[in-house]
């Protein structure tokens, strides 16, 4: 990152550890029953999100995933209104209607997520779609898992934006797991769909957890996009730490070996960048306390809004409905 400015990589840093500390306090609070929707968290993936939006523009779109909070906030979203869809409140980015794995903030370029197991991929696709029948020159980010990677709509987005040449940029977690089934009884080859000619689908396979390759990664990415060259598709490696939904307590510890979570927890994406911002004297002790105190005050002031904010009301139901 010898060719980043200081600052940049201060706001990079500052933004996975902002994520980890807002999953870390949904964990920590989750079994107070307070927050009534299933939450899917995104400890130990922080690197894929803030890595790629980092180099996107407010209003170049992301089509997201159940394990959306990272997405989210790393496009800019609000805290205060993730928090309080958390609660399914209506003051909530999508007003209490949709909860954790369905938010929405179309301001920042948030076009969604979707529980659905692969959802986000034709509707990313649709999204670049209508970038290029408008002529401008946005980009449409879509962040998947290697459980949506065994649905069919894959390659049908995939052909179709290879045929049109679209603006998208398809971003694999391969977090590992899907649920409780591992990715090796799930895909016969460890290269994912890396099998199309790269004039075609720019393709390239890179440690997820290290944000400068994901950073580096996506602006070559989004730079083919601009240019109108066509898709690409990015297969970060990285690992789903906590479970698959709710906190760590509710996780079962049968389906998989404690061991191999305890590799990948040295391999935290935050604490590598932390590592090598402190080595390079980007990053103070002094500094990174200072990040702690506001992360966790805003933290704070966004369960005190949630808290507070009004539950939707009976009336609220046949709201937005139809399209007038």
């Amino acid at each position: 990152m010898h060719g980043m400015p200081e600052e940049k990589k201060i706001n990079i840093f500052y933004d996975m550890l902002r994520i980890r500390r807002i999953q870390d306090r949904i964990e920590s609070l989750y079994l107070q029953d307070e927050m009534k929707t299933p939450v899917h968290l995104y400890n130990g993936q922080e690197a894929v999100a803030v890595g790629i939006c980092s180099v996107l523009k407010k209003n170049d779109y992301i089509s997201s995933n159940h394990r959306s909070h990272g997405h989210y906030l790393a496009k800019g979203g609000d805290l205060k209104a993730l928090i309080a869809e958390l609660h399914c409140k209506k003051d909530g980015c999508s007003k209490g209607y949709g909860g954790s794995m369905h938010l929405v903030d179309t301001s920042v370029g948030h076009m969604g997520s979707s529980s659905i197991v692969g959802g986000c991929i034709p509707i990313g696709t649709g999204l670049a779609l209508s970038i290029k029948m408008k002529g401008s020159r946005q980009v449409s980010v879509v962040f998947f898992g290697d459980g949506a990677a065994d649905e069919g709509v894959v390659y049908e987005s995939f052909n179709f934006a290879m045929l049109k040449k679209l603006p998208v940029i398809y971003v694999l977690e391969n977090n590992q797991w899907s649920v409780c089934s591992h990715v090796s009884a799930r895909q016969a080859d460890k290269n994912i769909f890396h099998r199309a000619s790269q004039d075609l689908l720019f393709t390239q396979k890179i440690d997820g957890n290290n944000v400068t390759k994901v950073y580096e990664m996506g602006l070559k990415a989004v730079e083919r996009a601009r240019q109108g060259l066509g898709p690409s598709f990015i297969e970060c490696e990285t690992y789903r730490v906590l479970g698959h939904a709710g906190c760590r307590n509710q996780d079962s510890k049968e389906y998989r070996d404690q061991g191999e979570v305890e590799i990948w927890e040295k391999k935290c994406p935050v604490k590598h960048f932390q590592n090598l911002l402190f080595k390079e004297n980007v990053l103070t002790d002094q500094g990174f306390a200072d990040m702690e105190t506001q992360i966790s005050r805003e933290i704070d002031d966004a369960f005190t809004f949630a808290r507070r904010s009004p539950l939707p009301t009976h009336e609220d139901l046949y709201l937005n409905l139809y399209c007038e």
